[in-house]
């Protein structure tokens, strides 16, 4: 008789292994036998705890999102005057948001995912409603959502581009969004 090994951890090695191979292949190229080998684990455990490769990735873009959004309130938890809102959104923007290259692969990854994976919206829908729930905090919801997308956007821009975007850059665009300003720092 053959004893059943005991791997509480297994299901959480799949879906780390999952962002990993999105991270380094993109959606296009992750596969069940990619995955498994990633996490060490028989093939027939992917079909064990998702029901499909689309479940995985669903589930694996889920945990990647809120893990990130955890990243992103942090950001906002000593701000409370519009100076130290504006310094904690450019710092936001600066640091990349407190992610790497690869955290913002598998965000990428996710976004055009959810172009053609309507299911995934739901993911990217409470990524951002999560982080607009913390601009809230400062600021009334239109100008949250705004704020949002120029977060986003400057974080992509950053990411892409062949030049730097130098932190009193982002200072400027970001004070003059959240003042009105149409001149100064």
């Amino acid at each position: 008789m053959r004893t059943r090994r005991h791997d509480p951890d297994r299901k959480d090695r799949i879906l780390q292994a999952a962002l990993e191979v999105i991270a380094d292949h993109g959606v296009a190229g992750t596969t069940h036998r990619a995955i498994a080998a990633r996490a060490d684990v028989p093939l027939g455990s992917l079909t064990y705890h998702f029901t499909s490769l689309e479940d995985l990735r669903a589930q694996a873009f889920q945990r990647h999102a809120e893990r990130m959004s955890v990243l992103y309130a942090g950001h906002f938890d000593e701000a409370e005057t519009p100076e130290q809102l504006i310094d904690a959104v450019t710092d936001l923007i600066h640091g990349d948001a407190a992610a790497d290259g690869r955290d913002w692969a598998v965000a990428y990854e996710l976004y055009l995912a959810a172009l053609r994976d309507p299911a995934l919206r739901v993911v990217t829908e409470s990524w951002m409603s999560s982080s607009r729930t913390v601009l809230e905090r400062f600021v009334d919801p239109t100008t949250a959502r705004g704020l949002d997308a120029l977060i986003e956007g400057l974080v992509m821009h950053k990411s892409l581009s062949t030049t730097t975007l130098a932190r009193q850059e982002i200072r400027g665009i970001v004070r003059r969004v959240l003042t009105g300003a149409t001149r100064g720092p």
